[in-house]
């Protein structure tokens, strides 16, 4: 997979500070902290009781020749605002030698981290998908509060002036706290040594995922990019295996409030692809829950991915002078 290659780096530091950075540049760069110049399967046999007992669904196994799921393929959006956005960007500088590397090593000690984690998971849960969820979705949104940790300390020593990156990655977490609300509703949490063992990861993953936005905002991006696609491919298996059994079980009350919300700002702020309002969703039992968590996932994947790449992350709404339904090309 193509990753965006450039370094990730933040507008408006102050010009008057410069640093010579390193061996790999003979001249002064401008000083910012975020510029990085140095170049399963899930098997579950689903016998599982939740709190409630409307929630039980059947065994089922998995296959081994299950097809491989793949984000760009179940959501791929590409809006006319952001295409001519994007256009007349400068998106397309090709890293140098030293940069091809670092991004080499990067992405492979993060897909050793991801795999080690899901094999340990495979272990612990492969006969408690809820449990497995509600862990997931405890660690899935601690790197979206150290990103907003790191920022703000950026912030506070005047070093960037860019509020779209917290914003948006507030928006994931707000996103990412509903899930987990989701599954603890489901019963995912009624067991002390899964709510130990979330707590114990979403700590040590908190100060590792600060320590790596600080060596590298981009190393960091595609950490978190890993974790979200295993999780939209956890969600994809699961509802391909428990369509059936989904479709006549109730959907939580805590999904119906936040999916059909009439405020749904924070929600299409973290979808980063999309033009604001163009997915609504509607709530009518547990499959549609199931389905929408999936599809934010590829979403959380997206705007990942958009983030290893220098300026390539804005806010959905700031694409938006006028009506998205408004056909008319007046400005509002």
């Amino acid at each position: 997979m193509a990753y965006a290659l450039c370094s990730f780096s933040l507008a408006n530091a102050n010009p008057r500070r410069t640093l010579r950075w390193g061996p790999c540049s003979s001249q002064f760069l401008q000083y910012n902290p975020l510029r990085v110049c140095s170049s399963t399967s899930l098997r579950p046999s689903l016998g599982i009781v939740s709190r409630q007992n409307r929630y039980k669904i059947n065994a089922t196994n998995l296959t081994k020749k299950e097809k491989k799921v793949s984000v760009e393929e179940s959501l791929s959006v590409k809006t006319d605002l952001e295409k001519k956005d994007l256009a007349g960007s400068d998106l397309t500088a090709r890293p140098g030698f030293l940069e091809k590397n670092a991004i080499k090593v990067e992405q492979s000690i993060n897909v050793f981290l991801v795999e080690a984690i899901v094999k340990v998971l495979n272990i612990l849960y492969k006969d408690r998908p809820y449990a497995r969820f509600y862990v997931l979705e405890n660690v899935a949104r601690v790197p979206y509060f150290a990103f907003i940790s790191v920022l703000h300390l950026y912030e506070s020593f005047g070093w960037w002036r860019r509020a779209d990156y917290i914003k948006v990655h507030f928006a994931e977490s707000w996103n990412e706290m509903h899930h987990l609300l989701i599954m603890e509703a489901l019963g995912g949490n009624s067991f002390w040594l899964d709510r130990i063992l979330a707590q114990i990861m979403a700590f040590v993953y908190y100060f590792m995922t600060v320590f790596m936005y600080m060596l590298s905002p981009r190393m960091a991006y595609h950490f978190s990019e890993c974790v979200e696609k295993h999780a939209f491919s956890t969600y994809d298996k699961f509802i391909k295996l428990q369509e059936e059994e989904l479709k006549k079980l109730p959907a939580p009350e805590v999904a119906i409030k936040y999916y059909m919300n009439e405020d749904l700002y924070l929600f299409d702020e973290f979808q980063t692809e999309r033009v604001p309002s163009s997915r609504k969703p509607i709530i009518e039992n547990l499959y549609d829950v199931f389905m929408n968590i999936r599809d934010d996932e590829a979403e959380h994947c997206k705007t990942m991915k958009a983030c290893q790449t220098h300026g390539n992350l804005r806010s959905p709404h700031s694409y938006q002078p006028r009506s998205v339904d408004s056909g008319s090309d007046s400005e509002g």
